[in-house]
C-alpha cells in the first residue's frame, strides 16, 4: 500500500485538494502500476508560520 504525503501551507479548497488526491493516485498508478484503491494520500496543511526555508520563515518571505 503506498502512501504518499503533501505538506504544504494552507489555504487550498476542497475542490483542489480533491483534485491533486486525482492526479497524484492516476500518476503513481501510471509509473508504478496498481489500483487506485491501494493509493493512500495524507494532506497536511501548515501555517506560513510553522515553514522555514532558507533561514527565513514562510510568513516572512511570503506574506499575504
Amino acid at each position: 500500500m503506498p502512501v504518499i504525503r503533501v505538506e504544504m501551507f494552507k489555504g487550498r479548497t476542497v475542490e483542489q485538494k480533491r483534485n491533486l488526491v486525482r492526479e497524484l493516485t492516476d500518476g503513481f498508478n501510471r509509473a508504478c502500476g496498481g489500483t487506485p484503491e491501494s493509493v493512500q494520500i495524507v494532506i497536511s496543511d501548515v501555517d506560513k508560520q510553522d515553514w522555514g526555508s532558507g533561514g527565513e520563515l514562510a510568513a516572512d518571505k511570503f506574506p499575504d
